[in-house]
């Protein structure tokens, strides 16, 4: 029995020693194939990899959060980060080359762009970027009334002069006037009565009919230019107002002179020669130019009320009313072809 034991035991030592170097072997192969080839994996991508951060800020260095950041990298390789509240983003396990693109875009802003070198291994710490602010064009288009249009039209025409001193006032010389409003004519009305040539001019007709004695029944002196004096005011202001301002207004027309300037000779001075007897409405057509017509009809059939007798005829108001309309042909045709040359327009 005690021998049987005995070589047992030496049959299983014996069969020890013959495992023991299988079993180093074994252990040996383990440490060589396990630890070293792991960490031989991790240095090698370690090795093709690198790291990237940096800030966002805006021109007075403030932190920009929410900005889009883009690495874009060789073979289609992208990341995308997104900056945090204090502005910062980071790139981890960036694809390691010289040929990375990094383009950073926030609402609001222009878009960034740079080249990007990413080492392999390292951790690169980028300057700030800093992003400008998006300049924003837009067209504004500004509209005016057609009220305000006129206004101004109106009075660029209060400060057209003839050499410079005499007022051109019911004169348009703009292409495409706007009609006026029934205050705009009696303004201008007002502007054309209240002028120093205006008195200067009706004194000096005041004066041409003294020195032809016309009427003769108020003879002469001083008593006889002061009536002709006052009559020449009323007929101006009568004939003016009714002309230019009641009679537009309440007909719709428009009672300045628009200047053609363009086109042949002929067909300017027909333009000129009808002035007197058609007009532009405020619709924009042309029609029968009742207001001037009419005015001058009711001007000197007023006029009846206070000159002598012999200026109270029926024939004479019609007489006095066809000289009125010719001498309105020759003052159209002036302003298309003569006066339009020595006026200062003014601007609107």
């Amino acid at each position: 029995m005690q021998n049987n034991t005995h070589d047992l035991r030496k049959g299983f030592w014996e069969g020890f020693q013959k495992l023991t170097p299988m079993l180093l072997l074994i252990s040996l192969s383990g440490v060589i194939l396990g630890v070293p080839m792991s960490a031989q994996s991790l240095r090698t991508e370690s090795a093709i990899t690198g790291s990237i951060s940096g800030t966002v800020v805006d021109a007075t260095d403030d932190p920009i959060p929410g900005a889009t950041v883009v690495l874009q990298g060789p073979v289609g390789a992208r990341l995308t980060a997104v900056s945090k509240d204090d502005g910062t983003f980071a790139f981890d396990g960036a694809p390691a080359s010289a040929a990375c693109q990094l383009t950073v875009t926030a609402e609001g802003f222009a878009e960034w762009n740079s080249s990007i070198t990413v080492e392999p291994g390292k951790n690169k710490t980028l300057p700030e970027i800093k992003l400008r602010i998006l300049a924003v064009q837009r067209a504004v288009t500004v509209s005016y009334s057609s009220k305000e249009v006129a206004a101004q039209q109106i009075k660029a025409e209060e400060q057209q002069r003839v050499l410079g001193f005499i007022p051109n006032l019911y004169v348009t010389y703009e292409p495409h006037p706007e009609p006026l409003t029934g205050r705009m004519k009696f303004h201008l009305a007002y502007k054309n009565l209240s002028s120093p040539f205006f008195f200067g001019r009706t004194m000096a007709w005041a004066g041409v009919q003294q020195a032809r004695d016309d009427p003769s029944e108020w003879r002469q002196g001083a008593k006889g230019y002061s009536k002709r004096l006052g009559a020449g005011f009323a007929d101006a202001a009568i004939g003016g107002l009714i002309s230019n301002a009641v009679l537009p207004s309440l007909l719709h027309q428009d009672p300045r002179y628009f200047y053609q300037g363009a086109g042949t000779m002929k067909s300017r001075a027909l333009h000129a020669m009808w002035a007197p007897v058609v007009c532009k409405g405020d619709n924009g057509r042309w029609q029968p130019n009742y207001s001037q017509m009419g005015g001058s009809l009711i001007g000197y059939s007023i006029a009846t009320a206070y000159y002598p007798g012999s200026n109270r005829t029926a024939g004479h108001v019609f007489q006095t009313f066809g000289i009125d309309m010719g001498l309105h042909v020759v003052g159209s045709l002036a302003q298309e072809f003569l006066l339009g040359k020595f006026t200062s327009r003014g601007k609107h």
